[in-house]
């Protein structure tokens, strides 16, 4: 495990990227935004997720300012910036295209700088917290997020404990390209989903859940990721959170795998459509440009407090709140 200081956000807060190792994975963490940074397999010489060198990529403004981080308080949108809770109306920032609010807005946590709270040569505690009414979401909430390795697994473990009702949805971020081409296209995805949330042109999933059968979104069999393949969009993998079990694999072109496990009922696809062309720069001095890497980002159903019908965001004084996702690398 090493510490070391990773720059100066613009508001004048030290961050540090902790890397945690084993003998057969190595994972970097910034403080900023709980950030998943960079991914290694040992003996592979090149990273397996995107990321950069320089803190700036990762602020407001930066290219890479959702590359890695946890996403909430809310992650994903919320239609019109608006939701009711227990019968009260809630107000959050518009900040996504369409005027909707999108991962939490001024209350994101991926612009936090978080607490190391614990570490270890294989495991790393942050903390952080969100006072009542940042960004105009309830309660006195904590955040805790834990990273763990275990041979060539990467264990994400994130809890929240709030003192009102309120709205949470989390998603690691991270953006993956097990190949070492410059785009994901021919990689192998697949995925444990009958049902699909069909997008508008905002992104903002419309209501509708539509079942993959005959259409371009079925991953139930594995298949390669070309060009026609357009995707920001969940998938159901069930209609509550259940016990953690594997739901998809992702498998580079030269045989490097990620088996994808959680106990969240979506998987939300995103395939990095929105970045520049040449494109930021990334690890290894690569460019990041369109379909740099395909976001896997185990969560729940977006924009839910608007849709009755999708799996329950609402947390409570009390409630055991935990997500647990697991990230398994291999190499044929």
């Amino acid at each position: 495990m090493t510490r070391e200081p990773f720059g100066t956000t613009a508001f004048g807060t030290e961050v540090e990227r902790i890397t945690l190792a084993n003998a057969d994975l190595q994972a970097s963490i910034l403080t900023y935004g709980a950030t998943l940074q960079d991914v290694r397999l040992t003996g592979l010489d090149r990273p397996l997720t995107l990321g950069s060198d320089r803190l700036a990529e990762y602020e407001p403004g930066g290219a890479l300012q959702f590359f890695g981080p946890i996403a909430g308080p809310v992650a994903n949108r919320i239609r019109n910036a608006r939701a009711e809770l227990d019968g009260r109306e809630l107000a959050f920032d518009a900040n996504g295209a369409g005027g909707h609010c999108l991962h939490g807005g001024s209350a994101a946590l991926h612009i936090k700088v978080w607490d190391v709270a614990e570490v270890t040569e294989t495991r790393l505690h942050l903390t952080t917290h969100s006072p009542d009414g940042e960004g105009g979401f309830p309660g006195n909430r904590r955040w805790d997020a834990h990273f763990t390795l275990d041979g060539s697994t990467l264990t994400l473990t994130f809890r929240v404990e709030t003192d009102a009702p309120s709205l949470v949805n989390l998603a690691n971020h991270s953006y993956w390209n097990l190949g070492p081409a410059a785009t994901f296209d021919g990689h192998i995805l697949q995925i444990d989903a009958d049902h699909y949330l069909p997008a508008d042109e905002n992104d903002l999933a419309t209501g509708e859940m539509i079942a993959v059968d005959g259409t371009r979104y079925d991953f139930r069999t594995p298949r390669a990721l070309g060009p026609s393949d357009v995707l920001d969009n969940n998938f159901c993998l069930a209609e509550a959170r259940r016990a953690i079990r594997p739901v998809g694999r992702l498998t580079g072109p030269d045989g490097v795998a990620m088996g994808i496990e959680t106990t969240e009922p979506g998987l939300q696809i995103y395939d990095a459509k929105g970045m520049s062309s040449p494109g930021a720069s990334g690890h290894d001095h690569r460019r990041y440009g369109p379909r740099c890497g395909l976001a896997v980002e185990a969560q729940f159903w977006p924009d839910a407090p608007n849709n009755p019908a999708f799996p329950s965001i609402r947390v409570a004084p009390g409630d055991a709140w935990e997500q647990v996702t697991r990230f398994t690398f291999s190499r044929s």
